[in-house]
């Protein structure tokens, strides 16, 4: 079983007393304790944002690591990574974040993690990173188009109700056909895919919610994704 977890924002990144989506992420390896990796290559390894990752990772039962590629602990990343049972991707600059995997072949290593059924998993960048393409401000205030990994279809959109101008930029993008059709989710919500198909669309926000996004006649359609909520009854 191949997974990917995306989360438009959301998690501990955002909401350190709301650990749902961090929490489900963990429940998708079937291993006590699993072992979570996390790469926050996109905010430059921030020293806050690893601290926070361990402290709230800390609450849940797990094995918690890192792999930072500014001071790499170790010198075998196929081995350190393909160990892992969940990589976790740490938002940031999406831009950065895909150089700096090319150049340590990081790409290449967590193809290799996603075929052999390592979780992966993220939220923003590291969110966006799965897909063809999707919207960015990697390039400074203005949205542009950016190229990713590839391992899911299609192009994505995240923080789709939470960062200015995002949700009116990929409607102008998929409208204008500069950018495929996607996914587009808001701040607290994901989407879980199996072996490349959406499984289940997840909030930890009552209100939260997800779409896919495709061109119409004279304008964008957004079509709502039927969501469950983790905190029970909404």
């Amino acid at each position: 079983m191949k997974q990917i977890i995306t989360l438009g924002g959301g998690g501990f990144s955002m909401e350190p007393d709301n650990l749902l989506l961090d929490q489900y992420i963990l429940e998708q390896c079937p291993k006590p304790r699993p072992k979570i990796c996390f790469l926050p290559t996109a905010s430059g390894d921030a020293e806050g944002y690893i601290d926070r990752f361990f402290a709230s990772f800390a609450k849940l039962d797990c094995e918690p690591s890192v792999l930072s590629l500014f001071k790499p602990p170790y010198e075998d990343l196929e081995a350190f990574l393909l160990d892992k049972d969940i990589v976790y991707v740490g938002g940031g600059n999406t831009k950065n974040l895909l150089v700096l995997w090319r150049e340590w072949g990081l790409d290449v290593l967590l193809r290799k993690a996603y075929e052999k059924g390592v979780v992966l998993a993220g939220l923003s960048a590291g969110s966006l990173c799965w897909f063809e393409e999707g919207v960015t401000d990697s390039y400074g205030d203005v949205y542009q188009v950016i190229s990713c990994l590839g391992f899911l279809k299609g192009s994505h959109c995240p923080h789709y109700d939470g960062a200015a101008g995002a949700k009116k930029a990929y409607r102008t993008f998929v409208e204008s056909g500069e950018i495929m059709e996607g996914m587009a989710v808001d701040d607290g919500a994901g989407l879980h895919f199996m072996n490349g198909s959406l499984h289940k669309a997840i909030s930890s926000r009552p209100a939260a919610k997800a779409y896919y996004v495709k061109a119409a006649k004279e304008n964008v359609k957004e079509v709502a994704l039927n969501m469950h909520y983790l905190g029970g009854k909404a």
